[in-house]
């Protein structure tokens, strides 16, 4: 029950990141990819950019920035499924990709750009 519970959350603060990214000029190309090698967030284009983000949320900071808990190992997971993402969707490699977070505490929303 509570691992749903924390999936509905988690919905409700990629939807409001992918709303966040909208005013940012973003276009929200997918929600929740998954395949045999992991999980993004959020895939989007951002001019020339095809970006992949991790939405992270933290209620208050006493549990520390939301940033901080896209460590080395997710970055690394995020990378091999954004390969083969962009190996199935036909993408060549000369594709320019970054990687974003959006961070959520409380109510602030902050986007960092290239975060990895």
């Amino acid at each position: 029950m509570q691992e749903r519970n924390r999936r509905k959350a988690g919905k409700c603060y990629e939807d409001l990141a992918a709303l966040y990214l909208k005013e940012q000029g973003y276009e929200i190309l997918e929600r929740n990819y998954r395949d045999r090698l992991g999980e993004i967030d959020l895939i989007a284009k951002d001019g020339q950019y095809l970006v992949f983000v991790e939405v992270k949320y933290r209620r208050d900071p006493k549990s520390g920035y939301p940033e901080e808990a896209v460590g080395g190992r997710k970055q690394k997971k995020i990378r091999h499924t954004a390969s083969y993402y962009l190996y199935r969707r036909g993408y060549g490699e000369d594709m320019p990709c970054r990687f974003d977070v959006v961070s959520i505490a409380g109510e602030e929303i902050s986007l960092i750009k290239d975060a990895f």
